[in-house]
Order: C-alpha cells, then structure tokens, then sequence
C-alpha cells in the first residue's frame, strides 16, 4: 500500500483553470468581433480589393485600431483559452510572454510620455495637423477628427487656423472651395435651441475678426484642451491604467500557476509510471531530489512507494 506521507498526487487547479479559460473566450470573441468590424470597413471603401490604397491615405485610417487591437485580443484570447482548457503549456507560456510583452511597452510608453512631455506635445500637433491634411480623404478619419472637436470643444491642433493646411478650407486666393477660409462643422459652438445640425456654419468664418469667430466657432485648440483634460481627470485615467496593469499581472501569475500545475502533475505521472516499473524487481527502486523536479534513480537507502519502506539494492 503506498503511503501517503511519502507520495502525494498533484492536481491542476481547476479554479484557476476555467478561470483563465472563461476570462479570455471573452476577450477572443471580442478580438474577432474587431477584426471583423475592421475588415467590414475595409470592405465598404474598398480597401480589400484594392490593397494599394491602404497606403493611399496621407492621415491616420481609424480602421487600423480596430485591426490592430483586435488582432491582439484574439491571439492572447486564443492562446489563453485553448491553452487553459487544453492544459497546453506551451500556449499559456505564449499567453504569459506575450502579455508580459505588452505590459513592457505600455510601462515604457508611460515613462516616456511622463519623460519627454514637450516632444509628445510636439508628436501629438504634427499628427493632428496631419490628419487634418487629409480630412476629406477618409470618412471615418473625417469622424474621428469631428468627433474630437465636438468633444473637447476645439478647433484645429492649436487654433482654427490650422486648417489653413487644408486644400479645402485655406485662404488661398487660387482655393475654388466654396469652404475656403472656413473651417468644419464641428469646430461650430452648438445652439441648443437647434435640432438639425448646420454643416456650412464655419463657412468664411476665419475671414472675420476674431472677436466674430469666437461668437460662431470654438477659438482654443485640441492640444491644450486635451491636456486641460488630461489634468482635469488625471485620478481617473490613472486608476484606468493602474487597473489595466494590475489584470495583466494578476493573468500573468495565474498562467504561471496553471503551467506549474500542470508541468507537476505530468511529472507526479511519470514518477508514478516509473515507479511502478521500477517497482516490480527488488533490487532497483526509485528516488526522488527533495531539492528539485529531477528524477533520481538510486541503489542504496532510497524510497520505493509501492513498497512502502527504504530498501537497498542488493
């Protein structure tokens, strides 16, 4: 009979187990759910039939966030799910690598972004000023900028004459638009008394003085109104991110505890195969390191758990 005080079973927790494998089949029917919003937009501006285009746009395609996070969402979801349930180590080494990996980066983005504010401030104007190049050229860049602009109540990256960098809306004598010197809709303060939105009433409005602009459109830009913002509701983006944090790292130990299960019970199991092998003749018995996982097979004064008792070879 073998003794319990000297040979004990491993078990891989199941807690932990359908824990892990219910926390990322959410996460991977998101990622597919991105993935195919993006690729439904894709589709409808004709992006997949002609793949050139992607490169077509001088701004920023809105549609690559979709891809991009959900593609990342369906590999750590696929790889923690199918890697829990399937008790593959390999997939939840993956999960945790590549997680621990993304974790690195957003921690060296924070640092960075804290480090190097004025070259961020400059990054994050060059980029608006860019998109707002290519305003017309894409819907849904086109949303996203008018979307910020209603949002925070903004004009431009620091001023409403920054649309001035669109062929659309300068003031160039030779610009035919009929939105020249004008800026887009959504740089107009609201009227609640309104229920249809006017879209010309930023047409001619920086070709007025500006104490006539500020009664029509919004004067501040989105870079400082952004940062007044970001200071405004710094606890609360701080939490956001600390909590993010904090359920990557709470995913990373749980997959390194599910893999240590794992890798003891499939040990547990050949030491019990070999064992009973080892088990069958009276001179070999088997040992095992009470310093580590390997396996020690000995001659002289060690444990056979089928017989229950020390022995020496013979």
């Amino acid at each position: 009979m073998m003794s319990g005080k000297h040979f004990k079973a491993h078990e891989v927790s199941c807690c932990i187990k359908y824990f892990i494998f219910g926390f990322n089949i959410i996460f991977w029917f998101l990622g597919v759910a991105f993935l195919g919003i993006g690729l439904w937009a894709w589709s409808e501006k004709g992006v997949l039939s002609n793949i050139s285009s992607i490169t077509d746009l001088g701004g920023f395609d809105p549609v690559w966030l979709f891809l991009v996070v959900g593609g990342v969402m369906f590999i750590l979801g696929f790889a923690g799910c199918i890697g829990a349930l399937r008790e593959n180590s390999f997939l939840l080494k993956f999960f945790s690598v590549f997680l621990g990996i993304i974790f690195f980066l957003e921690l060296t983005a924070g640092v960075l972004a804290f480090v190097f504010k004025d070259w961020i401030k400059d990054q994050l104007n060059f980029f608006i000023n860019n998109n707002i190049r290519a305003y017309r050229d894409d819907i849904d860049l086109q949303n996203l900028i008018d979307f910020t602009q209603e949002y925070w109540e903004c004009c431009g990256a620091f001023g409403a004459d920054d649309w001035n960098l669109n062929i659309y809306f300068n003031c160039t004598d030779s610009n035919p638009s009929r939105e020249k010197c004008g800026v887009p809709f959504s740089c107009c303060t609201k009227d609640p008394a309104e229920d249809v939105i006017n879209t010309q009433c930023g047409y001619d409005i920086r070709a007025k003085t500006d104490s006539e602009q500020r009664t029509f459109i919004y004067i501040k830009g989105c870079v400082p109104q952004f940062e007044k913002w970001l200071q405004d509701n710094l606890t609360v983006v701080a939490g956001i991110f600390i909590g993010i944090a904090l359920l990557q790292i709470f995913g990373i130990c749980l997959a390194q505890n599910l893999v240590s299960d794992i890798e003891a019970v499939r040990e547990s199991s050949f030491v019990e195969f070999l064992a009973f092998l080892m088990g069958l003749g009276p001179s070999v018995v088997l040992c095992r390191s009470q310093v580590g996982p390997q396996l020690k097979v000995l001659f002289d004064n060690c444990y056979n758990p089928y017989y229950g008792k020390n022995q020496s070879a013979k």
